[in-house]
Formats: structure tokens, C-alpha cells, sequence
């Protein structure tokens, strides 16, 4: 067989040891290493790259590369490279969703759990040196016994449900496939079966998005999804700020629609100085960024040896990239 050649972006996290084994699982092809920020080298090294690692997104220059046929993007949420050229282009594109999955889990237990016991009043509270005890606090329920509706079944997900069925809690998911249940989720719903979110509306005490954005999930969650929803519930959004329609977010968390919301994502991202998310009641916000994994480089390469294997045995590979992924709506 021919000997390919495989370009790694020496802006990913390979150093050391996992560049070893890295190099060890490429082989005998050929392993160009190149900086993406060095674009000549990036130009020279695509006129023969059958593959390509990159720490980002593609560009238009991975679109024209005249033999490249898989991009893998070494991070989760590829909705900017899912563009339809891509597909037109007939280039496969998958990503290392996955490699934090548990740390994004507890991001949204986190949220969940402040949220639940609006710990933010005691805190305020406590740098007044004020010992304070509210008559609101007597309606404060322990996430024991609730229901969490899951949208998104991916690694964070499926994370998502085993931690929350430890603290006792009703777990309901949505999915796009049919498939069965995965551990820790009592109830799921699927596209395939042609069921919708709505009954996770209606029932779920905290809602979890940790769905892809695509064309079809922008705005998922509107005004009359909110409207659906119970007067005490909590929203956490760790997908993409464009799942939520912000106005409607901020306007049911003004009017105490909502009990609370905690977004990890904005839209846009970041939030322009004066853009009213800053100062919502009850919203709290982090600058889309969790706890590290200790071995997330390790884990990523991980999915990167595995999919080697499976391009070279002609096998799907693993996180990639559909048509219903698509995104047409810009960066």
C-alpha cells in the first residue's frame, strides 16, 4: 500500500509521550508536522495530506487540499466545521467529543446544585457578615428525588445520567437515534421514533442541553419552550449559547418564569460589556470553561489511534460529522 501522509498541527496538546505514540500509530505513512499559525508551512504541507489533526476548526485551505480526505478537529462541537461544503466535498470530519465529558457532567451538577440552593443569596450574604435566612428558603428542594431531562445523549450525556441517578434523580434523555437506554436514564425519547422534547419540558425540574448546535437545534429552546416549562425550573446550557434563544431566557428569568439558569455558553460569546445577560436575576454565568480532565490529552489521543485504525480498515469512524449536523447560520 501506498504510503499516506499525515498532517499534525503541533498546536494540539501531543507532547512528550503521546507524541510517541502518536508516531507509533501513524507507522510507516509519512507524519508532517506543521504549525497552524505558520500558513506557508500548512500550504505546503496539504498539497499531499491524505489526513490532517488539527487543534481547531478547518478552513476554506482544507476544503481545496487536493488529496485530503479526513480532518480531525481535537476539540468537542464542531458546528463551525460543519458547513455544507464539507459534505459537498465529500471530506470525512470527525472530533474528540468525549474527552472531558465527566468534567462537563459535574459542570452541570454544579450549576444544578448552586442554583437549587440559590447559594448565591447566602454568599452575598455572607460578604455582608450577615447571617441570613429567607422566607424563600423553605421552598429549597434537594436535587434527591427530582426529575432532570437530559437533551443529548452524546459522552456528556450519557456522563450526565450515571451522576445524576447517584444523587437519586429521575433521569429523562433525547436523542436523535432510536437505541436503547443508556445506564442511569429511566425514560428516553428519540427524533426516529418522532417524539419531541416537550414531555421533558413538562416534567423536568432541571434541563440539561448538551446537544450539538446545528441548523436544527438553533433556537431549541425559544419562548415556547420555556413557556412549557415548570415555574421552579432550572436551565444549564454546556452545548452552545445559540441552543437558547437568549431574549426569551432573559425575559422568563425577569418575569420568575424560571427559578434560575446557568450557562456555560453565550450568544454571543463572550457577552458585549453592556448586553442585559450580565445583570439577569438568578442567571449565573461562566466564561465557557470547566475543570481540566488530568488526562485529557491522553484521552483525546486516544479517539485520534482508534479512528487511524478504523480509516485504515475501512470502518466508521468514531465522533464524526453528518449532514444533520449541519450548520448555515455563520461562526
Amino acid at each position: 500500500m501506498a504510503q499516506r501522509a499525515l498532517m499534525i498541527d503541533t498546536e494540539t496538546p501531543f507532547k512528550g509521550a503521546n507524541w510517541d505514540r502518536l508516531a507509533e500509530a501513524v507507522g510507516p505513512d509519512r507524519l508532517i508536522a506543521v504549525s497552524s499559525r505558520d500558513a506557508e508551512a500548512v500550504e505546503d504541507a496539504l498539497k499531499e495530506a491524505e489526513i490532517a489533526i488539527l487543534a481547531g476548526d478547518l478552513d476554506q485551505r482544507y476544503l481545496a487540499a487536493p488529496k485530503l480526505r479526513w480532518v480531525h478537529c481535537d476539540h468537542a462541537g464542531l458546528t463551525r466545521s460543519a458547513r455544507p461544503e464539507v459534505f459537498e466535498r465529500g471530506l470525512i470530519v470527525t472530533g474528540s467529543a468525549g474527552r472531558s465529558g465527566p468534567a462537563l457532567a459535574e459542570h452541570v451538577l454544579m450549576f444544578s446544585l448552586i442554583l437549587s440552593n440559590r447559594y448565591p443569596d447566602a454568599y452575598e450574604a455572607q460578604k455582608r457578615h450577615e447571617w441570613l435566612r429567607t422566607p424563600e428558603m423553605s421552598g429549597l428542594r434537594a436535587l434527591h428525588g427530582r426529575t432532570i431531562g437530559i437533551i443529548g445523549m452524546g459522552h456528556t450525556g450519557r456522563e450526565l445520567a450515571t451522576r445524576a441517578k447517584a444523587f437519586e434523580m429521575r433521569v429523562l434523555g433525547y436523542r436523535r437515534r432510536d437505541l436503547p437506554n443508556p445506564p442511569g436514564v429511566d425514560r428516553m425519547f428519540s427524533a426516529d421514533r418522532g417524539e419531541t422534547i416537550d414531555p421533558i419540558l413538562d416534567e423536568a425540574d432541571i434541563l440539561a442541553l448538551v446537544v450539538n448546535l446545528s441548523d436544527a437545534t438553533h433556537h431549541l429552546i425559544d419562548d415556547r419552550a420555556i413557556r412549557r416549562m415548570k415555574p421552579g425550573a432550572i436551565i444549564v446550557n454546556l452545548s452552545r449559547g445559540g441552543i437558547i434563544d437568549q431574549a426569551a431566557l432573559i425575559s422568563a428569568l425577569k418575569e420568575k418564569r424560571l427559578a434560575g439558569a446557568g450557562l456555560d455558553v453565550t450568544d454571543p460569546e463572550p457577552p458585549a460589556a453592556d448586553d442585559p445577560i450580565w445583570d439577569t436575576p438568578n442567571l449565573l454565568i461562566t466564561p465557557h470553561f470547566t475543570a481540566a480532565m488530568p488526562d485529557r490529552a491522553e484521552r483525546s489521543l486516544d479517539i485520534v489511534i482508534e479512528n487511524l485504525r478504523r480509516y485504515r480498515a475501512g470502518q466508521p469512524l468514531l465522533n464524526r460529522v453528518t449532514e444533520e449536523d449541519i450548520w448555515t447560520r455563520g461562526t
